[in-house]
């Protein structure tokens, strides 16, 4: 049988293993059962040994790198991971969880893309070993993880506030009855089943509730609590005299994992815009025709759309993370501006000019949109910015151009450009690569008329000294022989 440790490292089976192993002593020593496990698996795909963990710290480590080729890999091989949804190196991975999330609660802290990565790839793997596990037991393993946060059978929706307020839940998701949370086969019957008429209430279950529904609140759960076992870890690590050199040390391998250039998962072009894109000032020339559009300000009726949700998103990811597509990694403004410098100083200003120029000035009327415009970029609803609000609201990406056909309209006038992507912010992206390669061509071309100038002096020397000893060679009075 499975351990639900094997999902939830965080259950009572979890502690007694980490208590189990009691000390960081020989936690970096080789582990010939893990080897043993990982090369016997039968669907492991293994290229060469390097790629086989030894350790706990090195299966902390095939842990994030997992995570991260998985999502930006292009031709990623889940074979060659496929030792992670074995439960035969349960024990060891159990240990491996605990290094990782106090390795980031103690180095890098609650808000940071490290622990945004650590809690989406627990439940990115939570999911992937539930696919591989028979449908019976992942279903009992479900039952018993959800047993451990749900052991009332009246559970209120109130209950998921920390879920909700994280957007790691959505309300709309819940199926609920007078504010209690409704999972339970025979409690969806007893409630709804006399109310649904022409239809099979227990299709409409399944349909509903089902495994589904099940997983995705277990797995939100385990997330949200790995999160929070991070922020306790940094807590008393403030308290610390000198953390444990072991997780300090593997934490900065972590953060190496997570700052590998694309091209070394396969992303070493795009379209013509070849390389990852670096952030820097804004290039107006740049702009795609919507962009520049709806910087000369926008009429009644689109104004908030148009501020709001378009030109907020795409001028802060233009300015700060304009890979964000290509990275393929959530982020947020601090992970790019730690200070809010370039936030406050060139994309608010921007932002703002753009609201005043609309027709009325949005600002004029709708003074409210400011804190929009805030919680767009992930910092709440709040009127200014403020680091201890971010990740109250989520950093909006771009709006796709079917979005703007759709929702604004008046501002797609496309250009030849536009014909081939599907983001403004691709336009912006490759009209700045092209400026770049441009200048290195022009840079090329410039260097080569330089050496075909020094090139043709060199020659013209040459020329000069040849026929210099030819004539003093031919001449009988030049001395020579």
């Amino acid at each position: 049988m499975v351990s639900i440790s094997f999902l939830n490292p965080l259950s009572p089976e979890g502690k007694d293993i980490v208590r189990e192993l009691g000390s960081f002593e020989g936690i970096s020593q080789d582990i010939p059962q893990l080897r043993s496990t990982v090369t016997h698996n039968p669907s492991q795909e293994i290229a060469d040994d390097s790629e086989i963990p030894s350790n706990f710290l090195e299966l902390a480590l095939k842990r994030i790198e997992w995570y991260v080729k998985k999502k930006n890999h292009r031709e990623f091989n889940g074979r060659r991971y496929a030792y992670l949804s074995d439960d035969q190196i349960t024990k060891y991975d159990v240990i491996s969880f605990y290094l990782l999330c106090q390795a980031i609660g103690v180095k890098f802290g609650p808000n940071s893309r490290e622990t945004r990565v650590m809690v989406e790839s627990q439940g990115d793997l939570i999911r992937e070993r539930l696919g591989k596990l028979h449908v019976d037991e992942a279903r009992q393993l479900v039952e018993q993880s959800l047993h451990l946060y749900l052991d009332d059978d009246q559970v209120h929706w109130t209950f998921f506030e920390e879920l909700l307020s994280s957007r790691k839940i959505r309300l709309t998701e819940l199926i609920l009855d007078q504010g209690e949370l409704i999972l339970d086969h025979q409690d969806f019957m007893e409630r709804f089943g006399p109310k649904i008429k022409h239809r099979n209430p227990l299709s409409m279950y399944q349909l509903l509730i089902g495994d589904e529904l099940k997983e995705l609140i277990m797995i939100k759960l385990i997330m949200q609590e790995t999160e929070d076992y991070i922020k306790q870890v940094h807590e008393k690590a403030k308290k610390m005299v000198e953390p444990n050199p072991i997780l300090l040390e593997l934490a900065e391998q972590v953060a190496e994992v997570l700052s590998r250039p694309m091209q070394s998962y396969g992303y070493g072009s795009m379209g013509g815009g070849g390389g990852p894109l670096k952030a820097g000032p804004l290039n107006h020339q740049a702009f795609p025709p919507c962009v520049k559009k709806a910087l000369e300000g926008i009429k009644s009726g689109g104004r908030n759309d148009g501020i709001v949700l378009f030109i907020t998103p795409f001028i802060s990811y233009a300015r700060l993370y304009p890979d964000v597509f290509r990275m393929n990694i959530t982020k947020r403004v601090s992970d790019q501006d730690p200070n809010l410098e370039k936030t406050e100083n060139e994309v608010l200003p921007l932002i703002y000019e753009a609201a005043q120029r609309c027709v009325p000035p949005l600002f004029d009327d709708q003074p409210q949109e400011k804190v929009n415009i805030n919680a767009k970029l992930g910092f709440g609803m709040h009127s200014t910015l403020k680091m201890e609000h971010e990740g109250e609201t989520t950093w909006y990406t771009p709006m796709s151009c079917e979005k703007i056909k759709l929702h604004l309209p008046p501002l797609c006038k496309p250009d030849d450009l536009c014909k081939k992507i599907g983001n403004p912010l691709s336009y912006y992206n490759r009209r700045i690569w092209e400026v770049n390669n441009l200048k290195t061509e022009g840079s090329k071309t410039q260097e080569e008329g330089d050496a075909e100038k020094h090139s043709k002096t060199e020659v013209s020397g040459v020329q000069k000294e040849t026929d210099l000893t030819k004539s003093n060679t031919s001449d009988p009075n030049s001395g020579g022989l």
